[in-house]
């Protein structure tokens, strides 16, 4: 018989299975497609090429930034007594930060 765990002890242990993990959480060739698409967007010209190191580079910083404001978004949350981050967390994180 399979084990049955209480209500959120596979989410923690999934937590803590990533936060001891290093490697790059994102998928490389989904992430690569929009930092094209959003550089088609900005530069509509075109011509611009990506070294693959270059887009690691950007993934690596993206993902780390995401996890910071993730972290502080749960701080937010866990302030005003939630367990569950809300948009206004994250835009309250942000504002903290001094990133608009």
């Amino acid at each position: 018989k399979a084990r049955r765990y209480r209500p959120g002890t596979r989410a923690l242990k999934e937590i803590r299975k990533y936060q001891k993990t290093t490697n790059l959480l994102l998928r490389k060739l989904p992430f690569a497609r929009v930092v094209k698409e959003v550089c088609d967007d900005l530069f509509p010209q075109g011509g611009l090429r990506w070294q693959s190191l270059a887009i690691e580079c950007l993934q690596e910083i993206s993902e780390a930034y995401l996890i910071r404001l993730f972290e502080d978004s749960n701080l937010c949350a866990i302030h005003a007594k939630r367990v569950t981050i809300l948009p206004r967390d994250i835009q309250l994180a942000r504002r903290i930060r001094g990133i608009e």
